[in-house]
């Protein structure tokens, strides 16, 4: 997600102070991208155990939502270097329940079993390609944009197949996703690592935390769209 902020004045800091900082700036992104999985899957729970997936089920009360995903995660990124970060973070667990809502319908159609399989694999998947990004010395700006053109694409085709319902397309979207986005945890590890150093440089520390909020809201989506995609081709539904 593409957040443009001032620039600030650099203060010096060692490398040791650097190094502290920086990983406990990142375990806190993690630590807000995982409250954020835990909330979706805790309302995708509550909703597919209760009338409420009924409601959920409805067409426009779905499409509903999904708007409401939309405008958000658009929010969000549109109004963060304004907003204070305890607001930030509520405004992005918001969203992660929003989400458990409409995902509330994968529990209704896939197995538990398959689900479970499907989340240890995105998780396998997920955390050595994050771990890539950090530690890699390679700059993985380039192949970032050519990934991000490629979900360009990938969204307009998956819009264009709602018309053709082409079964050669649709494994054609997912298998090409399941690339891209692993192509892009990478990418978006290594460029939230870079923006929180600089943040850490600049002293400001709720820059610092609103970077690290937009780096959760950025890894989870990560995580969810692959999740989303590997349940596609490994997922059992219910008969």
């Amino acid at each position: 997600m593409n957040i443009n902020y001032p620039s600030a004045t650099v203060f010096p800091v060692s490398e040791a102070e650097l190094t502290d900082k920086m990983r406990l700036a990142i375990r806190r992104v993690y630590a807000w991208m995982t409250l954020g999985l835990v909330v979706t899957a805790g309302m995708a729970f509550l909703v597919v155990n209760t009338p409420l997936l009924y409601i959920v089920a409805n067409r426009w009360v779905f499409y509903g939502c999904l708007i409401g995903e939309i405008a958000l995660v658009w929010g969000l990124s549109a109004t963060i270097g304004r907003l204070s970060p305890t607001v930030a973070l509520a405004v992005f667990l918001g969203y992660a329940a929003l989400n458990g809502v409409t995902l509330s319908l994968i529990f209704a159609i896939y197995t538990a079993s398959s689900i479970v399989m499907t989340f240890v694999a995105t998780a396998s998947l997920f955390g050595a390609m994050t771990l890539v990004g950090y530690t890699t010395q390679l700059d993985l700006s380039r192949v970032g944009g050519f990934l991000t053109m490629a979900l360009l694409g990938l969204v307009i085709a998956s819009v264009i197949n709602l018309f053709f319902a082409s079964n050669a397309l649709y494994w054609i979207i997912t298998y090409a996703g399941v690339v891209i986005f692993i192509g892009l945890t990478a990418y978006n590890t290594q460029r939230i690592k870079a923006m929180t150093i600089a943040a850490i440089q600049s002293g400001d520390e709720a820059l610092e935390q609103r970077i690290g909020i937009m780096g959760a809201l950025t890894l989870y989506l990560d995580f969810v769209n692959l999740f989303l995609l590997l349940l596609r081709i490994v997922g059992n539904r219910r008969r």
